[in-house]
C-alpha cells in the first residue's frame, strides 16, 4: 500500500481551515506564505494522486497579496472543475471539446469565494461526473492518498485527494449521487451534502426536473464543514428551509437513530457491516436509542434513478455540439457515458414515470423522519476498490454492476433532497478510511453536525500522517 502526502513544517502545517484563519489573523502566517505552501504541497502531489484539472497560480498569488474579505480570507482552497469560474474553463472531466475560459462566476462560485477562499485552480472529476470513481483514458485516473492503487472515488475525487493529502484543508465537492460523501469516505474526510436548494447553484442544476445536485465542501475537521455552511449562509439564505446557524459543539438532546446495513436492493460487505454495527453501539453508548429498521427506499428507486441519471447523460450526449461548440467530439467520450446515453434512449417511454416517482420520495423520506432523527449507514457497501475495477472503458454492463455494487446508499438523499454526513469513523482491516453516513430530515443540517462533533470527539478519526515518507 502507497501512502502519499503533503503536510510539513511549513505556512499551513496541519491545521485546518478555521486553525489557518486564526493563524492568520493573529499574524503567526501571512497569506502569501499560506498560498505559497499549497501550491509547493499541490506541484508536489499531483504527479502522485492526479487531482489537478486546471492550475490558477498566479491568480492565486495575486489574491494573496490583495485579499478578498469574509472569514476563510486567505485560505486556500480548488474548485471542482464542473462549475463556472471567472477566468476559468469548465471542462468537466471531459475531453470531447475544448472549454475556453469564461467571462465570470456562476451563482456556485460568487457564493463560495465571497467567504474570502482563494482558488488554486480546479479539482478533475470523472466525466461529467457520472461515474463513482475519476478515471479516465487519456486524462488518468485520480487516486487515494491513503493508497495510490485505489481510487479517490466519485466526481468529486480531485478535491478529496487535495484536501486528505493536506494541499488544502478545504475544497469545493458537489454531490448528485454521493460524490461529496463517496469520496469524504474513501479519502477520511467529513463530507455533508446540504438539503436541496440549500446552497446556492449554477442555473444548470437548478433547472433539472429532479434537482439531485447539492454543492459544498469536504473538509478534514466538523468545524470546518460547521463553519463553510455558516458563511454560506451568510451569504445566500434558502427561506423556506429553517437556518442551519452557527454549530460549534455536540447536541445535547438525544437522538432516535435507525440503522440499516442493507437497502436499495443491496447488501454490504461482511465487514462494513460490522463497522457499522460497531458505529451503532458507539451512539448508544454516548446514549441515543438506536434500532435497525428496514430501509424506506420503494423497491423502483434504483431503476428509476439509473434512469434519470441516463436521461441526463443523453441530453448531454445530444446537445453536446450544441453547448460545447465546434470542438465537441463524441468519439471521445467513455464507455459509461454512451452507455448511459443508450440505456435512456431504449427506455424513452419510462422517463416520464420515473421522474414522477422520483419526487414523491421527498414525501416518503418525510414519513421515515417523523420516527426517526437519523439514519446510519455505512456510505459504500465495499472497500474502496482498486483503479481499473471501475474503468470507464470497460463494456458498459460490467462497470455498471460493478458501480451499483459500490454505491448502494447514497443517491437516495439526492432522490429525497435530505441532507446527509459521511465521517471517517472506521478504518478496515486493510488500513483504508470506511465512511460511515448519517442523513436526517429535510433542513436537518443543524441535528447532524451536532451529532459529528459528537462522535468526532468520541472516537478520533485515524490520520493519513505516519511514518510514510511525504511525496
Amino acid at each position: 500500500m502507497s501512502r502519499v502526502h503533503a503536510f510539513a513544517g511549513d505556512a499551513l502545517g496541519d491545521l485546518d481551515a478555521v486553525g489557518l484563519v486564526a493563524a492568520i489573523q493573529d499574524g503567526e502566517v501571512s497569506i502569501p506564505e499560506v498560498v505559497e505552501a499549497a501550491i509547493s504541497r499541490t506541484e508536489r502531489l499531483q504527479p502522485e494522486l492526479n487531482a489537478v484539472a486546471y492550475v490558477a497560480y498566479d491568480r492565486a498569488r495575486a489574491a494573496a497579496r490583495d485579499p478578498r474579505g469574509g472569514f476563510f480570507a486567505g485560505v486556500p482552497t480548488f474548485v471542482k472543475d464542473n462549475v463556472d469560474v471567472a477566468l476559468m474553463p469548465t471542462q468537466q472531466g471531459c475531453d470531447a471539446y475544448r472549454g475556453t475560459p469564461l467571462a465570470a462566476d456562476g451563482d456556485f462560485a460568487r457564493m463560495y469565494l465571497s467567504t474570502g477562499l482563494v482558488p488554486l485552480g480546479k479539482t478533475q472529476l470523472s466525466e461529467f461526473g457520472f461515474s463513482p470513481s475519476a478515471e479516465h483514458p487519456r486524462l488518468g485516473a485520480v487516486r487515494s492518498p491513503w493508497d495510490t492503487a485505489r481510487t479517490a472515488g466519485a466526481s468529486s475525487a480531485g478535491s478529496a485527494a487535495l484536501v486528505a493529502a493536506g494541499a488544502v484543508p478545504i475544497a469545493h465537492a458537489n454531490d448528485g449521487g454521493g460524490s461529496i460523501r463517496i469520496p469524504a469516505a474513501v479519502n477520511g474526510l467529513v463530507g455533508l451534502k446540504p438539503t436541496r436548494d440549500r446552497i446556492a447553484q449554477d442555473k444548470v442544476s437548478r433547472q433539472l426536473p429532479v434537482r439531485i445536485i447539492a454543492d459544498g465542501v469536504v473538509t478534514r475537521s466538523v468545524r470546518d464543514t460547521a463553519a463553510f455552511l455558516r458563511e454560506a449562509e451568510s451569504v445566500y439564505r434558502e427561506l423556506r428551509l429553517p437556518p442551519i446557524g452557527d454549530v460549534t459543539r455536540p447536541g445535547r438532546k438525544r437522538l432516535r437513530i435507525a440503522v440499516h446495513t442493507g437497502g436499495l436492493g443491496r447488501a454490504c460487505a461482511p465487514e462494513v457491516t460490522e463497522l457499522t454495527v460497531k458505529t451503532a453501539h458507539l451512539l448508544e453508548e454516548l446514549g441515543h436509542e438506536v434500532e435497525e429498521a428496514a430501509h424506506p427506499a420503494p423497491a423502483y428507486v434504483p431503476d428509476d434513478f439509473l434512469l434519470y441519471w441516463a436521461m441526463l447523460a443523453m441530453m448531454i450526449v445530444r446537445t453536446g455540439r450544441r453547448a460545447a461548440g465546434p470542438t465537441w467530439d463524441r468519439t471521445h467520450l467513455d464507455n459509461l457515458t454512451l452507455g448511459l446515453d443508450r440505456h435512456a434512449r431504449r427506455n424513452l417511454h419510462r422517463i416520464p414515470g420515473a421522474i414522477r416517482r422520483l419526487r414523491r420520495l421527498q414525501a416518503v423520506s418525510a414519513g421515515f423522519h417523523r420516527t426517526y432523527d437519523v439514519v446510519l449507514t455505512p456510505t459504500l457497501a465495499l472497500e474502496t476498490p482498486l483503479v481499473g475495477h471501475l474503468d470507464p472503458t470497460a463494456p458498459y454492463d460490467v462497470v455498471m454492476e460493478r458501480i451499483l455494487e459500490w454505491v448502494t446508499f447514497t443517491p437516495w438523499q439526492n432522490a429525497t433532497g435530505d441532507p446527509a454526513v459521511s465521517l471517517p469513523l472506521a478504518t478496515t482491516s486493510a488500513g483504508l478510511p470506511q465512511g460511515m453516513m448519517f442523513s436526517a430530515g429535510s433542513g436537518g443540517e443543524a441535528t447532524l453536525l451536532e451529532l459529528a462533533f459528537e462522535l468526532e470527539e468520541a472516537s478520533p478519526w485515524a490520520s493519513i500522517r505516519g511514518p510514510e515518507p511525504l511525496c
